[in-house]
This record gives structure tokens, sequence and C-alpha cells, in this order.
């Protein structure tokens, strides 16, 4: 028998700041929920026709056709310097990045240091998979020490590769730095914080306070070599005592919004 839901009984349905496009991630992969918390406060905010995204190289290149949004791609590492073109000549856009850790933290790190060092008025999305996803698996700044990649088999050496990069509290201490903190989307509770950060980084945007940012610890169960399941317990057990959930740089006027 047909059963017809109206919808008032709907409760969950896709935002209306997303495509009906099938996903490319791979599955486990928690870009997806980045992606869907990002479109939600689009959606809640009003933000959907004002918005231009920049996607630079990685997993992320694709994130254009996920989102009823204007987007552009950006050479690999270059969208914070492409955000602040745009949002300079269009101030009255909403612009934001979507980077991995690769794409930010290796040969994007200049210019997302410059551009929280110039406090540009830009928000950026951060994945933080402690790996290169796309290109298969290498060892990124992020990594882990002792972390096991195709391209340190015997896991991150720390006197050879040095120790991972903290970017949330580096950039953190910069003083065009409105907004900067890490969650994570392991589980429910983390990833309703997660969405809650998204929300308060643009609205920190939109009320003119500088530059934000968000990191999300992400899984990449594909390269990490083990389950979608088995991936958020590792993020629980090995990615968060490397990287801990805290807020690094909210300043006072951040801290004075009302929304």
């Amino acid at each position: 028998m047909l059963t017809i839901v109206k919808p008032e009984n709907i409760v969950y349905e896709r935002p209306r700041a997303f495509t009906e496009t099938s996903t490319h991630y791979c599955p486990g992969c928690t870009h997806g929920l980045a992606h869907r918390l990002i479109a939600e406060v689009l959606d809640e905010m009003k933000l959907t026709e004002k918005t231009i995204g920049v996607a630079p190289v990685g997993c992320a290149v694709f994130a254009y056709n996920y989102f009823n949004t204007d987007f552009v791609e950006a050479a690999h590492g270059r969208a914070p310097a492409m955000a602040t073109g745009i949002k300079r000549v269009m101030p009255d856009r909403f612009v934001f990045t979507y980077q991995g850790d690769g794409d930010l933290a290796s040969i994007g790190m200049a210019e997302i240091m410059h551009a929280a060092g110039r406090g540009e008025n830009i928000t950026v999305i951060f994945i933080n998979n402690a790996i290169y996803g796309m290109t298969g698996g290498q060892m990124a700044p992020t990594t882990l020490p002792g972390q096991r990649t195709t391209s340190s088999p015997r896991g991150r050496d720390v006197e050879l590769q040095g120790y991972p990069l903290r970017m949330s509290e580096m950039i953190g201490k910069m003083d065009g730095a409105s907004y900067v903190v890490r969650r994570s989307l392991h589980d429910p509770a983390n990833i309703r914080k997660a969405k809650k950060a998204i929300r308060t980084a643009f609205e920190a945007q939109m009320h003119g306070l500088g530059f934000s940012m968000v990191e999300l610890l992400s899984t990449c169960p594909t390269n990490w070599g083990i389950t979608p399941v088995e991936s958020l317990k590792w993020l629980e057990e090995h990615m968060i005592p490397v990287y801990p959930l805290v807020d690094c740089k909210v300043s006072s006027a951040v801290g004075d919004m009302r929304f």
C-alpha cells in the first residue's frame, strides 16, 4: 500500500543550498557531512543567493557541483588569495573557501597565513584528515607521529619529517583573525557543535569582523586502510589527542554577536 508523506511530517530533507548531484566521495568520508552542515547554515542564514565559494585542488575540487551557489576553482593552495580578491571587489557577497590539510597547510601555507594576518573578511572551512586524500594517501603536514602513509610506510618519524602542524593554534595567534576553532565530525554531538561553529564563523564575516576559520577533523577510511566505522573510532582515539577540540581565537566582538 502506497503511503503519502505529507510535508508537515518531513523531518529531514536535502537543504535548498544543495544540488541533486551524486557524491564522488569515498564511502565513510566525512566531506559529505561537512558539505551538508555548510548547506544547512547557508539556508538558515538565507545566504545562498549572495554566496561565492572557492574550492582548490584536492578531494574538494568538485565542491562546486554540490552547492546551489556561485563557485570558483582556485589553483592548488591559492583559495585564500582568490577569496581575498573576490571579497575586496564584491564586499557585499559572502565568500568562503573549502580546503583540505594538504592544500591549506602545505602548498597554501603562505596564502592562508597572510590572509589571516591581513584580517581578510572571509571564512575558511578547513578539513583535516591527517593525510593527502585525492593523490594517493601520502604524508601531509598534519599526519600524526608514527602514522603510516604511502610516503611514510614505517610511520611518520618526527626526527626526519618533523611534527604535525597545528594550523588553528598558529592562525589563532594572528591579530587579523576574529574566530578560529577546531571541531570534529566523528559523532552526532560533535557534528552539532561543528554546525554551530560554522554558523558563528559565517556570522563573523557578515558582521565584518575579519578572518574566520573552522577546522573540522575528518575521516579518510580509504587511505587510512580501515572501515568507515573504524575510522570514526580512530579519529576519536588518535587525532583528538594531537588536535584537541578547542577555541583558538574568539574575539570579543564575536562573543558580543547576537543571532
